[in-house]
C-alpha cells in the first residue's frame, strides 16, 4: 500500500502550545544542529531488552555535539551496529532454552560495544561501564562468554566489511554552473554543500546507489513545477499567512535529523511489544539497513539532478522561463535550508523506506511521536505510513522542499525499503 501524502493525524500536547511552538520555532530559524541535545552516554539500569539499550545509546551518542564525525552519515552508524547485533544474535539461534537466551543477550552486548567503541572512542569509557553491567546481568558463565566471543566476531568483521566502503573518501568539491534550476548555497550562511561523495558509498543491500534513481525532476517551464513552487511559496514562507497553526507546528516538529526519529519510534515499539533479543536486532537491522540505503540513493539523486532549493527558485522565479511563476527577492523559508540539492526530499525518502520496513513487520498500530525541536509536544499516529507522510509534508511547510522533492523521495523510500525487506 502506498503512501498517501495526504493524510493527517491526530495530536496531544503536554505543554502550552503556544508557548512551545514559539521557542520551536526560533530554534529552528537557526537551524538543527542548535537543536542539538548534549549526550553522554546513558547506563541503562532497568531495561531488559539490551538490543534497544544499546540503540538509544547510539541516539544519544549521535546527537552529542563534536561526537559524529561531519563527514559520516549517522545513518551508517546504525546500520553498522544493527547489522553486527543481528549477526552476533543469529550467530546463537541453534541454542535452546535460557542458555540461547543469556548467550544472545551477551552477543548483542558485545557487538554493539565492539562497534561503538571503534567509531565513538571518546566514549570508550561509558561504553564499558555499559558493558559490564549488561554483563553482569547474565546468569550463566558459559553462555555468557560464548555470546561475547560471537559478538566481539560479529563487531570485527561488520567494521572490517566497512572499513573500505568509500565513506572515508574526501567530498569531491561541488561548484554550481550557475544557470536557472542549478542547485547553489543558500541564504543566509552560503555554506558549501555536504556529503557529496555519499552517493558512490557502498550500499548494504541495494546493489548500488543508483538502483532505484527517480526520473529528473519537472521541468522548470512546466505547469507541476509552478504548482509545487507556489505551493512552497505560499505555505513555507516564515511569517505565511495561509499556513494553518498545525502546519507550522507540523514543520518545526519533525526539523531535526529524520532517523532519529524513526529509531526512537521503533524503540518504543519493540519496547511495548515486549519484543526478544532476537526479534528486535532482526527489526532494527531491515530498519537501519534500509534508512542508511536510502540515505545513499537520494544523495546519488540529489547529486545527480543538482536542483536548486526553494529559497533559490523562488528569489529567482524571474529567470525560469515559467510565466506561472514571480519571483520574490525577500523571501525567507520557516527553516533553515539544509546544504545539499533539493530533489529528491531526505525526509520523505528515509520516513517512506522506514514505514515500509515497519508495516510490513507489525501492519498499522497506534503509536505517538515525540521530538528534539518541539520539547513537551507529541504527535499520534495510527499507522507508520500516516508518520511518514506527515514527515515528507512537513518540508513543505518548513519551506526547504516542494512536493515534487516529496513525492519523489516518498517513491524512492519505499522502493528501497521494500528490496531491502528480503535481505535474509
Amino acid at each position: 500500500m502506498p503512501i498517501d501524502p495526504q493524510r493527517a493525524n491526530t495530536r496531544t500536547s503536554t505543554t502550552s502550545r503556544r508557548q512551545a511552538l514559539t521557542a520551536a520555532v526560533s530554534a529552528v530559524a537557526l537551524g538543527a544542529s542548535a537543536l542539538t541535545a548534549h549526550a553522554s552516554v546513558p547506563r541503562a539500569t532497568t531495561s531488559t531488552n539490551v538490543v534497544v539499550e544499546w540503540n538509544r545509546i547510539l541516539l544519544s551518542l549521535v546527537q552529542t555535539p563534536g561526537a559524529q564525525p561531519a563527514r559520516i552519515q549517522p545513518t551508517r552508524d546504525f546500520a553498522i551496529m544493527s547489522k553486527a547485533v543481528y549477526d552476533a544474535v543469529s550467530a546463537s539461534s541453534h541454542v535452546i532454552g535460557v542458555r540461547r537466551t543469556s548467550e544472545q543477550r551477551a552477543a548483542a552486548a558485545q557487538a554493539a560495544h565492539g562497534v561503538l567503541t571503534a567509531m565513538f572512542p571518546g566514549s570508550s569509557s561509558g561504553l564499558d561501564r555499559q558493558l559490564t553491567d549488561d554483563l553482569a546481568r547474565i546468569p550463566s558463565h558459559h553462555a555468557r562468554a560464548a555470546g561475547v566471543r560471537e559478538g566481539a566476531a560479529a563487531a570485527a568483521r561488520v567494521l572490517a566489511v566497512r572499513a573500505a566502503d568509500g565513506s572515508g573518501a574526501t567530498p569531491p568539491t561541488y561548484r554550481t554552473t550557475g544557470r536557472p534550476g542549478d542547485f547553489r548555497p543558500t541564504p543566509p550562511g552560503f555554506a558549501a554543500p555536504v556529503f557529496t561523495h555519499w552517493g558512490a558509498v557502498t550500499p548494504f543491500v541495494l546493489r548500488s546507489g543508483d538502483q532505484f534513481r527517480p526520473g529528473p525532476p519537472h521541468a522548470m517551464t512546466s505547469r507541476p513545477y509552478a504548482t509545487a513552487l507556489n505551493e512552497v511559496k505560499s505555505l513555507g514562507r516564515d511569517h505565511s499567512t495561509t499556513r494553518t497553526p498545525e502546519q507550522t507546528e507540523i514543520g518545526t516538529f519533525w526539523s531535526a535529523p529524520i532517523q532519529n526519529y524513526w529509531n526512537d519510534i521503533a524503540d518504543r515499539v519493540l519496547t511495548s511489544r515486549h519484543s526478544g533479543t532476537e526479534a528486535s536486532a532482526r527489526a532494527l537491522a531491515l530498519l537501519d539497513l534500509a534508512l542508511a540505503d536510502s540515505t545513499i540513493a537520494l544523495y546519488d539523486a540529489k547529486y545527480t539532478y543538482r536542483l536548486w532549493r526553494p529559497i533559490t527558485a523562488i528569489r529567482l522565479a524571474d529567470a525560469d522561463r515559467n510565466r506561472l511563476t514571480t519571483a520574490d527577492p525577500t523571501w525567507t523559508p520557516l527553516a533553515a535550508t539544509p546544504a545539499d540539492p533539493s530533489y529528491p526530499g531526505a525526509h520523505s525518502a528515509l520516513s517512506a523506506a522506514a514505514a515500509e520496513v515497519l508495516t510490513t513487520l507489525y501492519g498499522d498500530v497506534d503509536f505517538t511521536v515525540t521530538s528534539p525541536t518541539f520539547p513537551g509536544v507529541t504527535r499520534s499516529f495510527r499507522s507508520f505510513r500516516d508518520a511518514a507522510a506527515e514527515a515528507g509534508l512537513s518540508r513543505i511547510y518548513a519551506g526547504v522542499h516542494t512536493r515534487i522533492d516529496h513525492r519523489a523521495g516518498l517513491l524512492l523510500g519505499t522502493r528501497v525499503g521494500s528490496y531491502v525487506l528480503r535481505w535474509r
